[in-house]
């Protein structure tokens, strides 16, 4: 019986028409598995060549997402969006592109507070170098919060739109009334003194009337509903003086 040598076993393929060495085959199979080996894990992902970001050392947030330093906010999340689709799947591309991006509405957020400051600043400056009659009627005013301030501008813009749907009803005496008593009652909750705000609510209606009265007949008809009366339309004129000394008076 012949003998097998276990050693280096060789095989004839009548194919190929020579020897192939067992040892030379795995040497091979080796240096296959060894070149078709990935180099990083985060590079190629699940086996595919993923494009990698060439900015990624670009120091410059702006010029490492192809934008100018006046672009857009649109711009900015547009260029954002379309990098991370382009390179999705490569970590550290994805990475270098959301720190440019943060970076960029960072810049963004402090220059714009920087901005808010120097205006505050700015208006201080010109309050303190105002003359004192100036200052004095600067005293008597304050800004409430947003909220406040639409919440009282609805309730006047409400007041207003039924004064002008009961216009061919009746007069808007009786919402100018609800208002005025609105007003009294904003104001005497801010200055906890019923008379000071009795005084600032009439002095309010007074003063919006008599506007009302000299301004209205000087608009142009063509810019007036036809069946607005001088009456009506002083009335809305009244509303905001209301609104404006309830809000904003102390």
């Amino acid at each position: 019986m012949a003998s097998i040598c276990l050693s280096n076993p060789t095989f004839a393929t009548p194919f190929l028409g020579k020897k192939i060495s067992f040892r030379e085959n795995s040497k091979k199979t080796y240096a296959f598995v060894q070149l078709g080996r990935t180099r990083c894990a985060v590079d190629t992902p699940f086996g595919g060549n993923v494009p990698t970001f060439p900015r990624t050392r670009v120091w410059d947030p702006y010029k490492r997402l192809g934008v100018s330093p006046d672009a857009s906010e649109e711009e900015i999340w547009g260029s954002r969006n379309f990098l991370l689709q382009q390179y999705s799947g490569h970590e550290r591309s994805e990475e270098s592109i959301e720190a440019a991006f943060e970076k960029i509405l960072m810049t963004s957020f402090q220059h714009r507070k920087k901005t808010k400051i120097n205006l505050k600043t700015k208006l201080k400056k010109q309050v303190e170098e105002s003359p004192p009659w100036v200052k004095n009627l600067l005293s008597f005013v304050e800004l409430p919060p947003v909220d406040v301030i639409l919440r009282r501008l609805f309730l006047f813009a409400f007041m207003a739109g039924w004064s002008i749907m009961n216009s061919a009803e009746a007069g808007p005496a009786f919402q100018v009334a609800i208002s005025l008593a609105a007003c009294i009652y904003f104001l005497n909750e801010k200055t906890k003194s019923l008379g000071r705000a009795f005084l600032i609510g009439f002095g309010a209606l007074v003063t919006g009337w008599v506007c009302g009265s000299i301004l209205v007949p000087n608009i142009p008809s063509i810019l007036l509903h036809p069946t607005w009366t001088l009456e009506l339309v002083t009335s809305l004129v009244v509303y905001v003086f209301l609104f404006l000394g309830c809000t904003f008076l102390k």
